[in-house]
């Protein structure tokens, strides 16, 4: 099996290591994704926007997810809640259990209350997700009184208790103004208070610092680290910035073209990245230790056209190491292949190697990845 060396100094600058909950072999895991596909329909063909993801999530972890623009993480993030289900335009297939609840076996109504107390979800621009004519207050208190049942001044009492929470200054006050009239981090705040109103066990958090400047992100990504320390909830952390995910993760998901290309712990997947995807996108983000006016790495061509999607490695027209088996045979995700390992005896079922968690034996540093030819790494200096 050919493979290229990749030092483990070469990581993203600024990562630091997160501290790991501990997996818990008792529990089953909180949110369990089982080749869940998404295709939306378009005149052209469906689109596959997520193709055969499988994976799972422990109560207490942080998993980040990322990728390009496009690669299909917001619609999986969608998918996973329930806001995505099969319509008109879309069909959803596969299972996502939310505490054992089956996700898309519900009915609308049984749905919605899931989106209260199992599931809340931090969309990506704050400004889309807050309706401009209503007051913070009412955006905070309809869910208070339609998840809790609480009274008028009962939910508007949580709700200033909720915005303190999430550090906004005088949340009495906050209460009565529009959306217009905060800031971006404010504003991002007000989502995040919405999203923890009535105290969910998983918080998929889309894209949480778009748009923000580099102290607001911080401030935002510290915020949703202490709330978790403090409720215990599961966080899925969406970005196309993997700096964003350094150090805030347990593990990562690299997903490309709709489907996960590589899942490890993180510390792991940052220091020594196995397939070539992970490997350049870490080589295009920017280092302080790089001269000035150094030019940036960029990954080249475009991701493919998901309606007709190139056979093999979806990866491989971009992949500078690509060879003819890369273009002929889609590689499965799962572990490293023994000796003599190769595409025809590789990895395995992809769906059951995927589901690698924190609480099964041997899944706190297990990595599974989709490549023929995966990156190996070595020490610094090594050959």
């Amino acid at each position: 099996m050919s493979q290229r060396h990749h030092t483990s100094g070469h990581h993203t600058s600024g990562h630091h290591t997160s501290g790991h909950r501990a997996p818990d072999a008792g529990r089953a895991p909180l949110l369990v994704v089982d080749d869940l596909r998404t295709e939306i329909h378009t005149p052209r063909g469906d689109m596959k926007a997520v193709d055969g993801v499988s994976l799972t999530l422990d109560a207490g972890e942080t998993l980040g997810i990322v990728g390009e623009s496009g690669s299909g993480k917001s619609v999986l993030g969608r998918t996973i809640m329930g806001l995505y289900t099969t319509g008109s335009t879309m069909t959803v297939s596969g299972r996502v259990l939310v505490d054992g609840a089956d996700v898309h076996a519900l009915t609308a109504a049984a749905r919605r209350e899931l989106w209260g107390t199992g599931v809340g979800m931090v969309f990506q621009d704050p400004m889309t997700a807050l309706n401009p004519v209503k007051k913070i207050g009412l955006h905070l208190t309809e869910s208070l009184r339609g998840h809790g049942g609480l009274s008028r001044a009962a939910a508007r009492a949580r709700a200033e208790e909720l915005l303190r929470l999430v550090g906004i200054p005088e949340p009495a006050r906050r209460l009565d103004q529009y959306p217009h009239e905060l800031s971006g981090g404010m504003r991002q705040r007000v989502v995040i208070a919405m999203a923890l109103a009535n105290s969910p066990k998983l918080l998929i958090a889309d894209e949480p610092t778009t748009a923000l400047d580099v102290t607001v992100q911080k401030q935002i990504l510290d915020l949703l680290g202490r709330l978790q320390d403090e409720l215990g909830m599961a966080i899925i952390l969406v970005s196309h910035n993997l700096q964003v995910v350094a150090g805030r993760a347990d593990r990562v998901a690299v997903m490309y073209a709709g489907r996960i290309v590589e899942l490890a712990a993180a510390d792991a997947l940052f220091a020594a990245p196995r397939h070539p995807y992970t490997e350049a996108l870490l080589a295009s983000v920017p280092r302080l230790h790089h001269p000035p006016h150094s030019r940036l790495e960029a990954i080249g061509g475009a991701p493919p056209d998901m309606v007709a999607p190139p056979p093999g490695c979806r990866f491989a027209p971009r992949c500078r190491y690509a060879r003819e088996d890369c273009r002929q045979a889609s590689p499965v995700l799962g572990p490293e292949p023994g000796p003599g390992g190769g595409p025809e005896n590789g990895p395995g079922n992809g769906r059951e190697a995927a589901r690698v968690s924190g609480s099964e034996p041997g899944g706190e540093g297990a990595r599974v990845f989709a490549c023929h030819h995966p990156v190996r790494p070595v020490t610094a200096g090594g050959s």
